[in-house]
């Protein structure tokens, strides 16, 4: 199956195939043929499924047909998705489409100074991409209209109504006209789901695809049981490897409390969470992405949309309440048919609500007794040799309303240095595994080689798995008690 054969345009055909996309995802391939058509559908699909594209197509093709010009005020679609970084994901997605067919767009979310949001509507946009909070404060100033929105897209919608926004949601979608063609993508479907479906849109087509019950068959899962005090020490280790990680804490203090403990230890991480000014979380979004952090702490606010290639490992710090949750955070691996593990840490009162979780998640985890940093598992699920760059990554701390930057442990950019005797002059390497952003830097003289991390004295170094300097991986956060001190 190709987009060709999909209906999608030759024009938006070639913009993907620049990209190296070739291959339409399940969900894509089922439900282009319906949004090219102009039908109202309904899409089902675990989060990294491809969504995005799934009715950024249709809605780039539907605009780039009409030819009609950017009006002031009235965008002539919109995109609705539930948080900052996801709405720049998109926005992100869209912008070579955009470009080549000479549509204008503008991104609209709170935590940031509306000013340029509203020149940029009063200009005339075609596409608005929107946080519903903000959008609707931009409506209520008059500053937008939606009476000319051709196509309406809903994204995670599910998460939406996770988060409170459907009454905002619903009397936005009133300001669009019935005739105009709705897609709503979910990566569940419930009964605040429906009440959207039935009042919005017309005759939908549903399909589904790669459920978000169905659980990746890529996607490899482990509990660790651990004790309180060891919980630190192996998410030490483990974010130590090679690779990209994401560890998911319940509350934002306690990400911002990890991040802090995990560069005091030498990993460089950053923190994502609700307290951060936009500024700051895009910020630490970047450094995750170019690898100049190489762990990610976030509360759920990361568990849906957020996509950074490469993560193979997802640590729970903190195991969600409820299973939903865990699958959408375990998302952040296994995507776009990649392999991935993610770990679970389990501490004694944790059992049974753990053995909950994942039964309603309907998956079947191997659960290791751990007994500190040095057990053999570890390697097992993140291979390779251990990288700690001392006094780690400068962290974000909120202050009020606002952010600012607080260094952990003596913070900033390290670099460390190892001297080797072998052949060889001397070299720099950037040390990641395979797919990754870069653990530190580090320069190296004599027998290191280039491309493997190097240490700096009294650095711990470990190796093993078979799979030494392998592919990254990412971690979720566990244990309520150990980082989670208050909402």
């Amino acid at each position: 199956m190709t987009f060709a054969a999909l209906g999608v345009p030759s024009s938006l055909v070639q913009i993907l195939e620049q990209q190296g996309i070739t291959t339409p995802t399940p969900i894509q391939a089922a439900t282009l043929p319906d949004s090219l058509a102009g039908r109202d559908v309904l899409g089902r699909g675990r989060t990294g499924s491809g969504k995005t594209y799934g009715f950024l197509l249709p809605l780039v093709a539907r605009l780039d047909a009409s030819k009609l010009p950017a009006m002031p005020r009235k965008p002539r679609a919109l995109i609705l998705a539930p948080t900052r970084e996801l709405v720049g994901q998109i926005h992100a997605a869209l912008a070579p489409l955009a470009k080549n067919t000479g549509l204008s767009t503008v991104v609209v979310y709170g935590g940031v100074g509306q000013n340029p949001q509203v020149t940029a509507l009063k200009k005339g946009v075609d596409v608005v991409i929107a946080c519903p909070g903000r959008l609707e404060d931009l409506m209520g100033q008059g500053y937008a209209d939606l009476s000319a929105v051709e196509i309406t897209v809903l994204d995670e919608a599910d998460h939406m109504a996770d988060l409170g926004f459907l009454p905002g949601v619903r009397r936005i979608m009133d300001k669009t006209p019935q005739s105009g063609q709705r897609l709503l993508f979910s990566a569940t479907l419930d009964k605040a789901i429906d009440v959207l479906v039935k009042r919005f849109l017309t005759n939908p087509v549903t399909h589904e695809a790669d459920s978000a019950q169905s659980p990746v068959s890529t996607m490899h899962h482990h509990v660790l049981h651990l004790s309180r005090e060891q919980r630190v020490p192996v998410l030490v280790d483990l974010t130590s490897a090679p690779g990209r990680t994401v560890v998911f804490t319940r509350t934002k203090y306690g990400a911002k409390a990890l991040a802090r403990q995990l560069n005091k230890s030498g990993v460089p991480s950053v923190e994502l969470h609700g307290n951060l000014s936009q500024n700051a979380r895009t910020r630490n979004m970047e450094a995750f992405h170019a690898g100049t952090a190489t762990t990610l702490v976030a509360t759920d606010i990361a568990a849906r949309g957020i996509h950074v290639d490469d993560v193979a490992l997802v640590v729970h710090a903190d195991p969600p309440v409820e299973h939903k949750a865990y699958l959408h955070r375990s998302g952040r691996t296994a995507r776009a048919g990649n392999e991935g593990t993610v770990i679970t840490l389990m501490t004694d009162e944790q059992v049974r609500d753990v053995r909950d979780l994942t039964r309603q998640a309907g998956i079947k985890p191997v659960t290791t007794k751990v007994n500190g940093p040095d057990h053999p598992v570890l390697v097992q699920l993140a291979p390779g040799e251990r990288t700690l760059v001392p006094g780690g990554l400068v962290v974000e701390t909120p202050t009020g309303a606002g952010a600012q930057g607080a260094r952990a442990g003596g913070g900033g950019r390290n670099r460390s240095r190892r001297r080797g005797t072998g052949q060889g002059g001397q070299g720099s390497s950037q040390g990641r595994g395979q797919g990754g952003g870069q653990r530190g830097q580090s320069s190296s003289t004599g027998s290191a080689r280039s491309g493997q991390p190097a240490k700096s004295g009294g650095q711990r170094r470990r190796s093993g798995g078979g799979q030494s300097g392998g592919a990254p991986q990412g971690g979720r956060a566990h244990s309520a008690s150990t980082f989670s001190r208050g909402r």
